[in-house]
């Protein structure tokens, strides 16, 4: 395997990603563990090798004595093309092995777009796409991630999903895989054993009944073992919770080429259309001293030149202060940059941005969401124009002369003022700028508008919305457009035809497996990069199956129709986000969880900042 792969590496494109190798990689011999896992990610390298959960479960498995994890990315077509001439398998980049020969795939699910490479992956192993064809002795697949959360658009091929953190379910699941393994029993047998396990589902033992107008009748389980509802798994003591002291440094550039620290996870703010901010409550911190410590061994082991803050609301760390002040002490004199990425514009602060960016100064990103204040209470954003307005002055005082701004196009309720809102505020934060005395400008102002669309995403209170079509979604992308007079004024939009195909599979069912392997024999695959996206072999896929795309994105559902998700717990209630979903249309705020708990649910899990009422 490993000479017929030398052979073809020179003649594809960075031949440097499918060769392994890279500083901080784990190497075992394969021979002496008891279960091979290869962490499978449906998109390139240089996407993958940037993937925070990855690193962490890559580390975590390959601690284990009894276990080897391995990586596995998606091949470029080109390097495909070949492996497919050549007759090599999906193969670890750690050993070369063929990606059937594992015990467990595991892929993580971060965006819709990708669910085409995961079938083209399993394709490309030799493993047969629908877990009811799979064999005794072919290797189980898994899948967790953001989008596992709806999990039944994939239920067809993957054995069981992992709902909620990894670092909290794997272990229990390589320890039962350990023991069904040794017992020489049915594959059968090991899925029932795993149904035992909080946060495990498996989609063969439930069935869906469906009504004459499409809708679920009726979602129940099979069998004995199998849970009416699967609640999400967290970690609870996240100050304490496994994180690499070492990490896997690539050889090539990557997406983000940098050390990662995450300083907590959850968000309190409840934004109505972001769904990592409800189905990853509750909120829970790590310690700064440690972050600190874990920031010297990392960038003293990979030689990384930048450090990045991970979460959904940096500026919401409570130790934020002291968590920078302890980091530039230690890495200003080594001139490596620390990047705050997620910053709100209510609570930003020039003070902490000059210290951060001592080392050098990059462009500052703001996300108004919206154009209009009344469309942001809509969407809870719970900033205003003055808060924008007041940073980027700020900034502009400090130094700086790039913003990002960031708005959607297509929120519920939205009016064509509402979209000429965002070319009338981008004009007002470039007018900011020119307030300054000539004295204290440095060259022209750039400020980059991006829009993209609004997609409804479960176990949000904007889940049961229509998404607007395509021809809508043009036609307002053409009014913000003509909203930006300046020249200064850059503005990009997101492919409308993607955030449709993107809207159909986040709240799609299990009707929608069959497209996805019609989708991949038309040749579907890497949707979410525009060179190979083909929509209209999603539309000819849609139509060979006989599915109608736009029952998933462009129906308004009723609160009491079953969504394909209701199965699933991930603490946030039904009621919760249908209550929210009703203040959205009043244009009505509520507090965030540290001004007030709003009884969502999260506090279930007793951890975080939850209040038990």
């Amino acid at each position: 395997m490993i000479d017929k792969i030398d052979k073809i590496l020179m003649s594809v494109q960075k031949p440097v990603q499918y060769t392994g190798g890279e500083l901080g990689m784990v190497k075992k011999d394969a021979g002496s563990v008891d279960i091979r896992f290869a962490f499978c990610f449906p998109d390139n390298y240089e996407v993958g090798m940037s993937h925070l959960g990855m690193k962490i479960l890559y580390h975590l498995l390959n601690e284990r004595d009894d276990t080897y994890c391995e990586r596995v990315f998606a091949p470029w077509p080109d390097m495909e093309q070949k492996m497919r001439e050549n007759d090599i398998k999906l193969f670890s980049l750690e050993t070369k092995t063929s990606v059937s020969d594992f015990d467990i795939v595991g892929f993580t699910l971060m965006y819709e777009l990708c669910y085409s490479n995961v079938i083209n992956m399993l394709d490309l192993a030799g493993i047969k796409i629908k877990s009811s064809e799979r064999g005794e002795d072919e290797p189980f697949v898994c899948a967790g991630g953001a989008c596992a959360y709806n999990p039944e658009p994939l239920a067809d091929m993957i054995d069981f999903f992992i709902m909620g953190e990894g670092e909290e379910v794997l272990p229990e699941v390589m320890d039962a895989y350990s023991t069904w393994k040794k017992s020489g029993g049915k594959r059968e047998k090991f899925l029932e054993a795993i149904c035992e396990i909080e946060g495990i589902y498996v989609p063969a033992f439930y069935d869906v009944a469906y009504k004459e107008d499409g809708t679920i009748a009726s979602f129940e389980p099979n069998r004995a073992c199998a849970k009416k509802k699967i609640k999400k798994r967290i970690i609870r003591d996240f100050d304490n919770s496994y994180f690499p002291e070492q990490l896997v440094v690539p050889y090539g550039e990557t997406v983000h080429d940098r050390v990662t620290l995450e300083i907590f996870r959850g968000c309190i703010r409840g934004c109505r259309f972001c769904q990592a901010g409800y189905v990853y409550r509750p909120v829970r911190e790590k310690n700064a001293k440690k972050l600190v410590e874990l920031a010297k061994k990392l960038v003293s082991q990979t030689g990384y030149e930048e450090i990045s803050l991970c979460s959904l609301s940096t500026s919401d760390y409570t130790q934020l202060s002291e968590l920078t002040e302890g980091l530039l002490d230690e890495i200003c004199k080594k001139k490596v940059n620390l990047s705050l990425p997620s910053l709100r514009i209510d609570n930003f602060s020039l003070d902490l941005m000059e210290k951060v960016q001592t080392v050098r100064k990059s462009g500052i990103t703001f996300a108004p969401e919206a154009g209009s204040q009344r469309l942001r209470d809509v969407i809870k954003k719970g900033v205003t124009e003055q808060d924008l307005l007041n940073s980027v002055s700020l900034i502009f005082n400090g130094g700086w002369t790039n913003v990002k701004l960031y708005f959607m196009i297509g929120l519920p309720t939205e009016t064509s003022e509402d979209i000429m809102g965002i070319g009338a505020l981008s004009s007002k934060v470039l007018d900011e700028y020119y307030k300054l005395p000539k004295e204290k400008r440095h060259g022209a102002a750039r400020i980059s508008v991006s829009a993209s669309t609004f997609v409804p995403k479960p176990f949000t209170p904007f889940q049961w919305e229509a998404q607007d079509d395509i021809e809508t979604i043009y036609e307002k992308q053409g009014i913000a457009r003509s909203s930006i007079k300046s020249k200064q004024i850059k503005f990009s939009w997101h492919d409308a035809e993607t955030s449709f195909l993107e809207g159909v599979f986040a709240r799609g069912d299990r009707r929608l497996c069959d497209v996805l392997v019609a989708a991949h024999k038309n040749g579907c695959k890497f949707d979410g990069w525009n060179e190979y996206f083909d929509f209209e072999a999603w539309k000819k896929s849609f139509e060979e199956c006989g599915v109608d795309a736009t029952f998933y994105n462009q129906r308004k559902r009723s609160f009491d129709e079953i969504l394909p998700w209701d199965h699933i717990d991930v603490g946030v209630t039904k009621a919760f986000l249908e209550k929210e979903a009703r203040l959205a249309y009043e244009e009505k705020l509520t507090p965030n969880c540290r001004e007030q708990c709003t009884n969502c649910g999260a506090a279930c899990f007793k951890g975080g900042i939850c209040v038990e009422r």
